[in-house]
């Protein structure tokens, strides 16, 4: 019996999140070397970089996955039949070819009944760098504020989404004081998103346009700026020096005159308290007579104002305290109502 021609079937797995033509070397192998490649509606991008590399594809109909494996495996065995053999490749495509895996199983099984299968062989053709989710999410967005979109997320602006900004911010704060992993990794989400959606927003400015890139962009040039112990051979003998170098780097970069400029008036006023107490304390201007002129005739005013003063000398975050000793309240508020309206263990009441 005449045994058809073995051929070799290459599968080559590419990730949607990296940039066409950005392959491994043993991707590039298999693409050069095949006698036929295929992949499904590349488009012109991907296009013009395989063509960079001496490698037209033919570009495969959509169709379902028993009949793509198919097709790939007759590929195969006509590419080992052809005067100068060399494998079938196929591309990936960027959906992962849901499915193909399991019908190219049950087709090799099919013709190993009547012969010797071609081989397959799978081949990493890129990876996902860390981070690369994230360009899931700027194409989420997109598609969300273009037209035929989502309508809600469509009419949003800067000031509509405030709220929802501010309201997701505590939800992480309550995640870390309560100490739940998965709330914190959700609320940590809802707040990406809120980023990402002002980004969005702010790309579509007829003046002064900007998008995500700008501003990741902004925060890596700030961060490797304010962190010349790190990035430009400068030495820091501590975390005391680390966080006073920023606050003069800070000060420069904003070409700020006044003490407390930059210091937002909506923050809470426990949180704003902190953060105005560490300008006077650096400027050397915290004394006495100072805070006895912010608290006037008020004593209430006079005491909190101690508080604060005390809480920064022992280390220890006012806001953060407070917010954690009202959530232990709130638990006991509960636990205490739990047991207020629970029913008696007699059936009675």
């Amino acid at each position: 019996m005449t045994v058809p021609p073995q051929g070799r079937l290459v599968l080559v797995l590419l990730t949607p999140r990296v940039a066409p033509g950005l392959l491994t070397w043993p991707a590039w192998e298999q693409l050069r070397a095949a006698a036929v490649v295929l992949c499904a509606d590349p488009d012109d991008d991907w296009l013009e970089a395989l063509a960079a590399a001496g490698v037209t594809p033919e570009a495969a109909e959509p169709e379902p996955a028993g009949v793509r494996a198919r097709r790939l495996v007759d590929a195969a065995v006509a590419a080992a039949a052809a005067a100068d053999p060399g494998p079938a490749v196929w591309l990936g495509s960027p959906d992962g070819d849901p499915g193909l895996t399991d019908a190219l199983a049950e087709e090799l099984s099919r013709r190993a009944i009547a012969g010797e299968p071609p081989e397959i062989e799978l081949v990493a053709g890129s990876h996902d760098v860390p981070g690369a989710r994230l360009l899931d999410l700027v194409a989420v967005m997109d598609r969300l504020r273009s037209p035929g979109g989502c309508p809600w997320d469509a009419r949003q602006t800067h000031l509509s989404l405030l709220p929802y900004l501010l309201e997701e911010s505590h939800e992480v704060l309550e995640a870390v004081d309560t100490g739940d992993r998965e709330h914190l990794r959700e609320g940590l989400g809802d707040l990406l998103l809120q980023v990402m959606f002002h980004a969005r927003i702010a790309q579509e400015d007829p003046q002064a346009p900007f998008g995500i890139d700008e501003v990741a962009a902004g925060i890596v040039a700030k961060l490797v700026s304010r962190h010349p112990h790190v990035f430009a051979g400068v030495t820091a003998t501590d975390a005391d020096e680390v966080a006073a170098t920023w606050e003069e780097l800070k000060a420069v970069e904003k070409g700020r005159t006044g003490l407390y400029e930059g210091i937002p008036a909506s923050m809470p006023s426990l949180a704003r308290g902190a953060k105005m107490l560490g300008r006077l304390e650096r400027a050397r201007l915290l004394e006495p007579a100072a805070l006895a002129a912010a608290a006037g005739d008020d004593p209430w005013a006079r005491e909190l104002l101690d508080v604060l003063v005390r809480a920064r000398s022992a280390g220890v975050d006012a806001e953060s305290a407070l917010r954690a000793a009202l959530t232990r309240l709130s638990t006991q508020e509960n636990a205490q109502d739990t047991q207020v309206r629970a029913p008696a263990a007699d059936g009675s009441g």
